[in-house]
């Protein structure tokens, strides 16, 4: 099986879990700042992603939220967010998501991002182009930020990061959206719903399978100060391009 269609067989199988689960005790708890949701469901979601995928790739490494990382023999590995949006999964809130990204080499080439209640798949592999439900997909030609729905996030306890930029954009941006899971957020720029995302000091599951999203949809992913993108960094800036000047100048000190 070749890594994307692992990546949306795997993403899809894992979403049904969590909609399945959906009314079952949810067993929630803090991992750290204040809002940092993990439940049973999260961890139930990465036992089945973690099994398919080792059965699948059984050299390659694993990069998992909840279960960290497992070494491979290979260059090849997965990373991978079971459910991106917990806190809306707990809460009933539709906006949650499975992540899934294959890396060789150190280069992500294969991603998929499932919203289970929404019935939606994004997917892309390096040099394919992107897709919504095997649709090709593409970003926005909105030229201004003025005209430009954008969209951020930040967990309640850091709000103090983010708190002037999410001020100054939402002056300056047509809208301003904040929906609590930075991997969908990212489909949605690919699928041209938002014009730009940007967020501080996020995890290399929360952006690897998003980036690559936004960049085969046609937009621009960097981090925030304008240098180049890495999904160990966190700063990330995804737009639809023509945006990202605008973005960055807004964004800066």
């Amino acid at each position: 099986m070749d890594p994307l269609t692992c990546a949306i067989e795997t993403a899809r199988e894992a979403g049904s879990l969590l909609l399945h689960r959906v009314g079952l005790p949810l067993e929630t708890r803090e991992k750290g700042a204040r809002g940092d949701l993990v439940t049973a469901s999260d961890r139930a979601s990465e036992a089945l992603i973690v099994q398919r995928l080792r059965a699948a790739f059984p050299n390659a490494a694993i990069l998992g939220e909840e279960g960290g990382a497992s070494a491979g023999t290979s260059d090849e590995r997965w990373i991978v967010d079971p459910l991106d949006g917990t806190t809306n999964y707990a809460h009933g809130y539709p906006l949650y998501c499975v992540s899934i990204a294959y890396e060789k080499a150190g280069e992500v080439t294969a991603a998929a991002i499932y919203a289970p209640h929404l019935g939606e798949m994004f997917a892309a592999g390096r040099g394919a182009g992107a897709t919504l439900d095997g649709r090709p997909i593409s970003v926005t030609d909105t030229a201004t930020l003025a005209d430009a729905l954008v969209c951020t996030g930040f967990k309640p306890a850091e709000y103090e990061r983010n708190g002037e930029y999410f001020a100054r954009l939402s002056r300056r941006a047509q809208g301003v959206r904040r929906d609590g899971s930075a991997a969908l957020d990212l489909a949605f720029v690919a699928a041209g719903r938002f014009e730009a995302f940007w967020e501080f000091d996020l995890r290399p599951w929360d952006i690897a399978a998003g980036a690559l999203i936004v960049r085969e949809a046609g937009g621009t992913v960097t981090a925030i100060d304008g240098s180049e993108f890495a999904v160990a960094k966190g700063s990330t800036l995804a737009t639809n391009g023509c945006v990202h000047a605008e973005m960055l100048a807004a964004l800066s000190d």
